[in-house]
């Protein structure tokens, strides 16, 4: 029992470690968006404000590269799930001997570096534009075509991979019965395998989406002029943080946590209708209408829209402007303890005893800076070696 027990506190408590490491980080980075600090901090606080996220709106490179990201991975899109679909397929169908080799190659670009991926796509299509003449304003040399190719690459074997997972549960006698009742290979694709691969086809295709949106390694070398949203951020991280940062990664963790909330009240919500139970609990009007996807779709809906108003609408400009205050006093006391201390003496030193000899004896006090009284004067100069040769009034000419 007390070994029963002390697993218990002891797997408790490095579930709680674990947590803590996994989301610690985005735990602070969402707190220090909110802080009005210039720097990325939770100590110590300064205002509570939101002037990050408007920090965002107004970064047009920030938007140009979330925009040209989000074209780059629907193109992703489009060319890696077909691709992926028809590798499964392929080898779903072949001999055990030849699938081994075929899935070797297949797999062979999640294995390969990024960085060796998106210069031998740069290097490729730069050989293939010279040896046909093509301009650099082509789509050999275009960016955006390149990182889409690049990306393309490693992404349709992550989307193979999730489409032969699924294939694995397929009963292939349905598209023989299929053929066998007339239908031909079109159809049976079409009308029995189709909608089998309809939930693999949407997860490989976000799963497709996301890794063309965070992937930084191959796009840094294809994208070549233009700029993605991973490289613009790349490209802060290098100048310096700042909570815009944060605020960054506050967006995209409330869009991750949307989209999770209503696929898995989606899905439960199915599952619930999909199993019979004797008294169900949405037979329930109120828990019916509670646990609607429709329901719950308004109701995050209407938290982010709520988080939207408040960030557009929240001012911490009179905070910021006491805090400001506060500095600039302690700043002006700090000022004035350093000019109260005598001009000769450094801080954290004691004045010397009146009449105690100098360390450098005497040589930079003031009163040697004047003429001695013995100094010769103008009249009293010696004679110059040459004669007065020299002397101004003897550069003038004779009469």
């Amino acid at each position: 029992m007390n070994a029963t027990r002390s697993f218990g506190t002891s797997g408790a408590l490095y579930l709680i470690l674990f947590f803590l490491y996994l989301f610690g980080p985005l735990l602070v980075m969402v707190i220090t968006a909110f802080n009005s600090s210039g720097f990325p901090r939770i100590s110590p606080w300064d205002c509570l404000t939101a002037d990050w996220f408007h920090k965002l709106i107004v970064d047009e490179k920030l938007l140009v590269g979330l925009g040209n990201s989000v074209i780059i991975g629907v193109g992703v899109v489009l060319i890696a799930v077909p691709i992926g679909l028809a590798a499964a397929m392929v080898l779903s169908q072949v001999g055990p001997n030849l699938r081994s080799a075929m899935y070797a190659v297949f797999i062979a670009p999640i294995l390969m570096p990024g960085v060796v991926i998106g210069l031998s796509t740069l290097i490729f299509w730069d050989r293939l534009g010279t040896a046909f003449g093509a301009a650099y304003d082509t789509l050999f040399y275009d960016g955006m075509f390149l990182t889409v190719v690049g990306q393309v690459t490693f992404i349709s074997a992550y989307s193979m991979l999730v489409f032969l997972s699924r294939l694995q549960r397929f009963d292939a006698t349905l598209t023989e019965a299929a053929l066998d009742m007339g239908a031909s290979q079109t159809q049976a694709f079409v009308k029995v395998l189709l909608p089998f691969m309809m939930p693999a086809i949407l997860s490989a295709s976000v799963l497709a989406f996301l890794a063309s949106m965070e992937n930084y390694n191959t796009t840094v070398f294809t994208i070549v002029a233009d700029s993605t949203f991973t490289t613009v951020l790349a490209q802060k991280v290098r100048y310096g943080l700042d909570p815009s940062i944060s605020a960054v990664a506050v967006i995209i963790v409330g869009f991750t946590l949307v989209g999770a909330i209503i696929f898995e009240n989606a899905k439960r919500y199915q599952s619930m209708k999909d199993v019979k139970m004797p008294v169900s609990p949405l037979e329930r009007p109120v828990v019916r209408l509670a646990t609607h996807p429709l329901s719950v779709i308004a109701i995050v809906l209407a938290l982010c829209a709520g988080a939207v108003s408040w960030v557009t609408s929240y001012d911490s400009s009179a905070c910021q402007a006491n805090i400001d205050k506060i500095k600039r006093a302690y700043q002006e006391e700090q000022e004035q303890r350093q000019r109260s201390v005598p001009g000769d003496v450094q801080p954290g030193t004691e004045p010397a005893a009146p009449g105690a000899a100098k360390p450098n004896g005497g040589i930079f006090s003031p009163g040697n800076l004047a003429p001695a009284d013995n100094a010769p004067t103008v009249e009293e100069k010696p004679a110059s070696p040459f004669g007065g040769v020299f002397a101004p009034g003897n550069l003038t000419g004779n009469n």
